[in-house]
């Protein structure tokens, strides 16, 4: 009995030490696979969440062009009546309106520009610089400059074109993300 016992004790003890050992390896591999598993989730929801503002980005700054694109048409409207006091005193403030316009659109495109992509945040400056043309056109005819309509009217296809372009590279980048 005393050798059986010593073989009892040992398959016992190796088959503790077994079930030891296993359980200690299955818990490291259930923790890392949690671990894991738990990252993988997270990345997705950064993702989605930059994704998602991304997306409102670009629909604001789409919005404000659109602002900004009838704003300019009011002040084309404008532009065609005979010089006037009534006209300067109108066109002054638009002016005015454009400037506060041109200040949301700045920061849109600031925004895209944080959120990115490069490709969508260079659209966006490019868009944002587009304006330009529209306000040195509105200050030369209040300064008296006879052909501010025609260059107000002439920055319009620029304009559009940066949206277009926007509007690609952010559609692209979407897409992509």
């Amino acid at each position: 009995m005393g050798d059986s016992t010593v073989w009892t004790l040992a398959i016992a003890a190796v088959t503790g030490g077994t079930a030891v050992l296993a359980s200690w390896v299955t818990s490291r591999g259930s923790a890392r696979a949690a671990r894991i598993q738990a990252e993988i989730a997270a990345r997705s929801q950064r993702a989605e969440r930059l994704r998602e503002s991304r997306r409102t980005a670009y629909l604001d700054l789409i919005e404000q062009t659109h602002r900004m694109g009838e704003l300019f048409w009011e002040v084309s409207t404008v532009l065609r009546l005979p010089r006037s006091e009534a006209r300067t005193t109108a066109l002054g403030e638009l002016q005015d309106r454009e400037v506060a316009e041109y200040a949301k659109i700045r920061r849109c495109a600031r925004v895209v520009e944080l959120e990115g992509p490069p490709s969508a945040a260079t659209c966006a400056l490019a868009l944002q610089k587009a304006t330009r043309p529209f306000y040195a056109a509105l200050r030369a005819d209040l300064t008296g400059a006879p052909d501010g309509h025609d260059a107000f009217d002439a920055a319009y296809r620029p304009f559009w074109r940066a949206l277009e372009e926007f509007v690609d590279a952010a559609r692209d980048a979407h897409q992509r993300d």
